[in-house]
């Protein structure tokens, strides 16, 4: 059986990690998924693959599964709010359906 839920995707630069991770925590989400990331933009060219010249300045991907549309929202506005006009930075939100939900269990309760 699978169950409904809302992931949130947040590319941003590497340096704002920590700040990212509190915004996510303190909405309750109950982990994420940071991966390094790549690819062009409004910004030019980040490569994930080669080292940049200040690794703070590479890219991140964050996925944050969330049980539904407020809170995935309540993260992204925070995030867009406290650090886009500085920092480079795209989200965008994904219905997807989990199959463990053991693995999310503050979050279906």
């Amino acid at each position: 059986m699978s169950y409904k839920v809302m992931k949130v995707v947040i590319i941003t630069e590497k340096i704002l990690v920590e700040k990212v991770a509190k915004v996510i925590e303190a909405a309750g989400a109950s982990g994420y998924t940071l991966l390094p990331a790549g690819g062009k933009g409004s910004r030019g060219i980040r490569s994930s693959s080669r080292a940049s010249v200040i690794d703070e300045f590479s890219n991140v991907k964050f996925e944050i599964i969330t049980a539904d549309r407020e809170t995935a929202e309540k993260i992204a506005d925070e995030v867009t709010e406290c650090f886009f006009d500085n920092y480079s930075g795209i989200v965008h939100f994904e219905a997807v359906e989990i199959v463990r939900p053991d693995k999310f269990k503050t979050l279906l309760s």
